[in-house]
């Protein structure tokens, strides 16, 4: 027996509506991308252009091209612009092995195991999350300068080794939580110990937490400015947001064609590492049990 006729208009003018309405979406979903996409073309068209139309120009198609931006940039400054990408690099592989190691054995203390003052150590973790960095930071470089760490890069990578990052315990304390307790009884049956549970059971589990945890140090890290600025004097050791200030001197004047193009160099990095590891940023903030 067919629906009434006044039934079928009705499901029609509900399908045309809901594909309208996703329409719209559709289409103010890439307007905001675009906006968000702008200064990021922007900075590549500026790249390509002479210092003089940067800022007079403001199409992003050149009116007139300069590629050789990138040559000279890349050995403007007193270094090599491929020392500072080293040296940034040796900084985030070494952060992101810091931080994986030491926040992932804080927070299975804290999700697996028992022990007295569990929840008041976990609370006073997480207040240290609502203490701003600069109140931190004379202490800090107090301590830093008694151990002659100034101007290297231990007060930048050894914090990393000892969990100091309370964001990324409370992400993987809560992933860890949402793992059933039956696998800790069985490896204790199997004769594991905590540390074994943990690196034969526990850690595989968990890896999309390890990735957003990678992925998050990586951006903080390769961008940081404030604290490789307070830490290193040496030019050798600058990091890439270092170098990029070297473009503007001291009375204010810039090369920013050269400054734009390295600019754009140094997103690259940060861009790929995102694209590629988007997935286990996705699932590991999403996920929250198992299937």
């Amino acid at each position: 027996m067919s629906a009434p006729p006044y039934e079928e208009d009705s499901y029609i003018e509900r399908i045309g509506s809901s594909r309208r309405s996703r329409f719209v979406k559709h289409v103010l979903l890439c307007l905001a991308g675009a906006v968000m996409l702008y200064p990021l073309g922007w900075l590549i068209s500026s790249s390509l252009k002479p210092d003089e139309l940067i800022f007079t120009d403001l199409s992003l198609w050149p009116a007139a091209w300069d590629l050789s931006n990138y040559a000279r940039g890349w050995t403007a400054l007193e270094h090599p612009f491929t020392v500072y990408l080293v040296n940034s690099l040796v900084i985030v592989v070494l952060s992101i092995v810091g931080n994986l190691i030491s926040c992932s054995l804080a927070a299975y203390g804290f999700a697996r195991l028992k022990f007295t003052g569990r929840k008041l150590f976990f609370a006073l973790m997480l207040g240290t999350m609502m203490l701003p960095g600069h109140v931190l930071l004379v202490p800090q470089y107090i301590v830093f300068a008694k151990l002659g760490w100034l101007n290297t890069y231990y007060p930048l990578l050894v914090p990393n080794f000892l969990a100091t990052n309370a964001f990324y315990i409370f992400l993987m304390v809560q992933f860890m939580r949402a793992l059933p307790k039956e696998l800790d009884d069985a490896a204790r049956i199997d004769g594991c110990g905590p540390f074994r549970t943990f690196w034969k059971v526990i850690m595989p589990l968990c890896m999309p937490a390890f990735a957003t945890t990678a992925i998050f140090t990586f951006i903080s890290v390769w961008n940081e400015f404030f604290g490789p600025l307070i830490y290193l004097t040496d030019s050798e050791l600058y990091t890439v947001p270092l170098a990029l200030r070297q473009f503007i001197d001291s009375e204010g004047q810039s090369q920013w064609g050269q400054m734009f193009a390295m600019s754009f160099l140094s997103l690259a990095p940060v861009i790929g590492f995102f694209i590629a590891g988007q997935k286990y940023l996705v699932k590991g903030i999403a996920t929250t049990g198992l299937k």
